[in-house]
């Protein structure tokens, strides 16, 4: 099976800290026969590495049940200094899910608490370390295409025959 999955957990220093968060877990579905597809939607909407860690202070889901698809218009993501970010979100978002359809990927393996990857659980735009049920823009962009998304701390055991 063809995985999308955060490049961060791969090992590439991607994130906003100029860091990794290698995964051995997730490196480890190769050996199962699942070919992973790196993505990283912040640098594919041309954000910086490293950069202003940034946060979701508005987005669809805070409002209701339903979450919408990467549509800037109803997202803002916020750097720590003010700056709105959303534009370069919503396109990374939607360049990487381009990128993982076209692959074939089924299923997106996303760095948790992301307000890209995110899925389930983000922070809550204070820059407090606080956490909100809720999902990144791209984590939402994936889902509603028909794409399951899980985190690294996900049960991968349902993965174990290729």
């Amino acid at each position: 099976m063809r995985i999308a999955v955060s490049a961060c957990l791969l090992g590439e220093t991607c994130r906003y800290d100029g860091r990794s968060k290698p995964c051995a877990r997730v490196q480890e579905l190769v050996a199962l026969g699942h070919e992973l597809v790196p993505i990283c939607p912040e640098v594919a909407g041309g954000l910086p590495t490293p950069r202003t860690p940034c946060e979701i202070v508005q987005a669809p889901w805070m409002e209701s049940e339903k979450t919408h698809t990467a549509d800037e218009r109803s997202w803002t993501i916020l750097d720590a200094n003010g700056t709105d970010r959303t534009a370069a979100y919503a396109r990374g978002a939607q360049a990487e899910l381009a990128r993982a359809k076209e692959a074939g990927c089924k299923l997106a393996i996303l760095k948790a608490k992301s307000p890209s990857c995110g899925s389930g659980e983000v922070y809550d735009g204070t820059f407090s370390g606080a956490l909100v049920p809720g999902w990144g823009i791209a984590a939402a962009a994936f889902r509603d295409a028909g794409i399951t998304v899980i985190d690294e701390t996900a049960d991968f055991s349902r993965l174990a025959n290729g």
